[in-house]
């Protein structure tokens, strides 16, 4: 490989894994968040479907009687509107659609960005 190549692809490996380093903090944030919402969800629910006036009243006042399990499941349908499910998966985005463009040039990367260089096929 020429050397002008080899110092490209080693920019290139610089750039891919800086990027991908860079969304590991935002990404772990919005788990953690996605988690405490779903967790907040999930218990309000079980309390709304316990409680056994659930089933007399109109269901706006049971929405209103159980005020956690309302505003939980608001905040995580406002989060899923605006894209939460992309943020915790974003550098798993990233890396599947390089390995997809790498792969035309017998190339890929791990998880982390690094390349991974495959041997050149044999055209006999």
């Amino acid at each position: 490989m020429e050397p002008s190549a080899c110092e490209d692809l080693k920019a290139f490996e610089r750039r891919l894994t800086e990027v991908v380093s860079s969304y590991r903090p935002s990404t772990v944030r919005w788990r953690i968040v996605l988690a405490v919402i779903s967790l907040c969800t999930a218990i309000g629910a079980w309390y709304w479907l316990r409680d056994p006036r659930t089933s007399v009243v109109p269901l706006t006042e049971s929405l209103l009687i159980h005020p956690v399990f309302t505003f939980a499941t608001l905040t995580l349908l406002v989060l899923f509107v605006f894209g939460i499910h992309k943020l915790v998966i974003a550098p798993q985005i990233i890396t599947s659609r390089m390995r997809s463009v790498l792969g035309d040039f017998n190339m890929s990367c791990d998880d982390t960005g690094k390349l991974i260089l495959k041997p050149r096929p044999n055209n006999n």
